[in-house]
């Protein structure tokens, strides 16, 4: 009898003593027999060393309370991740190496009990979204005889979609994290850049590079992000986002846009499906709104004719010029694209895509989340071998410009289009928006309907002061927003008070500190929020921000956001401008962006 593999239930199993890990263990490599060569592994660890750690967990963590959050959950890692005495190939078996040490994110894994099964295939070098440039073989999904699994995750999606893992670690440069899981009816988060620690990982673009999960529910990925995500020391890309927490939150009424004029490339059945998702979605009690997709589509297209391929020869291009011949054709080509490039091109190309994102402000200002089709269309393994660059581009239509807009993803199934292919959509927004994208598709993969907060009169919720990130247009709003809060105006703080620019963080935001000299008065938005709604949105606050007491001009005291001290020793002084959006308007702002960043 096999055992279902999500965390729930596993846990339940765990706890009432009708399941041992070294049971799940068994189960799971009798599966992966089963299936035989299926182009999934690159390298499966040896059954004795995965079921001598399965009955280790129970000595390590004897007390069945004291057991921590994914004790005895199984799961893979992309090819592309260290594990300690484990080869990382990358899919290029002349690259090979064996590292000492793993990626923080599995060791993270491993300390919260997971239990590591293999390691993945991949499109080579991270490069593709088809799952078929491995000289491992093409990954099949398991949905569509033939049909592609996506890529370049193709075997952490699979391995997850055909029920031999709970959950698998990809990585996501521009679509990896996500196309896999259209093609193989598979959940796929893809985190805001940083909030997951990249050490360990071959980089593709290394500016831009995510790892990402593969899981069956939204919930069960959401468990395993709140587990890797956090702020790595050591990490030149790392940076404090907020930390969701393991369950999904309750969607509140949310204003989503859809692109106006959505591309299909022919596919009369998949716009079909897309139509229903936006209609499920208002039928949730969403808003739905149109929104111009161009500069959004621009700003994708910069990945693969902008100076970014030459990123990926920073990472592997020694190599790939000293071994062309163990490359596979189409990365080989790939590759190549990025040779003529020069330090001018990337300039120029930076300046585009600020340009770009500027022009994205507007459709951001008017919506909480962007849902878009995952994928345009699909493909047959065939298909795809016959024309792989141009149908990868399709592939990324709408994936490509993520990363590069520094916005997060979670990626959910929907349904099947009439041709009987899998249909997906994807729902994103701006850095550090991870709990609200987990919370809204939670909600519609089970049908959930979007509910305002209680009917409790404004003047009787507690009252919440923002200051910058989280006030209306502003990044960050939307955590607010699915929270249910009300807005109720602006006011000004008593004259007690001093902002700060703070440095390193994104999206950019102001520090209030409390004077202990002089202060002046700071405009901030006020909002009324549930209890439990404001202890929701403790949880998701990344330091050195908090929450605590600040008092208005009217002699109010009001929770609100506070800075610790420290964070403001070299931050600029802003307080003259009176408030964030007038010192964002401010030629200060303009000669201090963009933000710095780590190096």
């Amino acid at each position: 009898m096999t055992t279902p593999l999500d965390l729930d239930g596993l846990a339940r199993r765990y706890r009432d003593g009708r399941a041992r890990p070294s049971d799940v263990a068994e189960d799971v490599l009798g599966r992966i027999a089963a299936r035989g060569d299926d182009h999934v592994w690159i390298t499966l660890r040896p059954a004795a060393d995965v079921l001598a750690d399965a009955a280790g967990l129970a000595s390590r963590w004897p007390d069945p309370a004291a057991r921590p959050a994914l004790y005895g959950v199984p799961f893979a890692v992309k090819d592309n991740v260290d594990v300690a005495g484990l080869p990382t190939t990358a899919a290029c078996p002349a690259y090979a190496y064996v590292p000492d040490r793993s990626a923080p994110l599995v060791d993270r894994l491993l300390a919260a009990g997971a239990l590591l099964v293999g390691k993945t295939n991949l499109d080579q070098f991270a490069t593709g979204l088809s799952g078929t440039r491995s000289p491992y073989g093409a990954c099949e999904s398991p949905l569509v005889p033939g049909l592609i699994s996506g890529g370049s995750s193709s075997g952490s999606a699979v391995a997850v979609a055909a029920g031999l893992v709970s959950f698998a670690i990809g990585t996501d440069t521009a679509g990896s994290g996500r196309v896999p899981a259209a093609l193989t009816g598979t959940v796929g988060i893809k985190p805001s850049r940083g909030l997951v620690s990249t050490l360990g990982l071959v980089p593709a673009c290394a500016s831009l590079d995510c790892p990402s999960v593969f899981a069956a529910s939204v919930a069960d990925g959401l468990a395993v992000l709140s587990v890797i995500a956090g702020p790595e020391p050591g990490d030149p890309w790392s940076r404090p986002l907020p930390v969701p927490c393991p369950v999904p939150p309750a969607a509140g009424p949310l204003t989503i846009g859809v692109p106006a004029r959505p591309g299909f490339f022919g596919d009369d059945a998949a716009a079909s499906a897309f139509a229903e998702v936006t209609e499920r979605l208002s039928a949730l009690g969403h808003r739905v709104v149109p929104v111009d997709l161009d500069p959004f589509l621009a700003a994708g297209r910069l990945l693969y004719e902008g100076p970014w391929i030459a990123e990926r020869l920073a990472a592997v291009g020694g190599f790939a010029a000293r071994n062309p011949g163990e490359l596979h054709p189409v990365t080989r080509r790939v590759l190549g694209g990025g040779t003529g490039l020069s330090a001018v091109d990337a300039f120029e190309g930076l300046y585009r895509l600020r340009a770009l994102s500027a022009e994205t402000r507007a459709a951001w200002a008017s919506m909480d989340v962007l849902a878009v089709p995952t994928v345009p269309t699909t493909f047959t393994i065939a298909e795809m071998e016959e024309s792989p660059l141009d149908r990868n581009t399709v592939l990324g239509h709408y994936t490509t410009f993520t990363n590069l807009l520094d916005l997060a993803a979670v990626a959910v199934p929907a349904g099947t289009t009439a041709a009987g292919r899998p249909h997906g959509v994807t729902f994103q927004g701006p850095a550090g928006s991870d709990g609200l994208l987990a919370g809204l598709a939670a909600a519609f993969t089970t049908g959930t309907t979007a509910t305002a907060p209680p009917d409790t009169p404004p003047d009787t919720l507690p009252v919440l002061a923002v200051v910058g990130a989280h006030r209306s247009g502003q990044p960050l709003n939307g955590q607010l927003t699915a929270l249910g809060a009300t807005a109720l105006g602006t006011a000004q703080t008593a004259p007690l008070y001093r902002l700060f620019a703070l440095d390193g963080g994104e999206p950019p935001r102001p520090g209030l500190v409390r004077s202990a000299e002089e202060g002046v008065r700071v405009e901030v938005e006020l909002f009324g929020l549930t209890t439990a709604a404001l202890g929701t949105l403790l949880t998701q606050i990344a330091p050195p921000l908090g929450l605590g007491w600040v008092r208005l001009a009217d002699g109010r005291e009001v929770h609100g956001f506070l800075c610790e001290s420290y964070a403001t020793r070299d931050a600029p002084d802003i307080s003259r401008h009176g408030s964030w959006p007038g010192y964002l308007l401010s030629s200060d702002h303009d000669r201090r962006w963009p933000p710095p960043r780590p190096r």
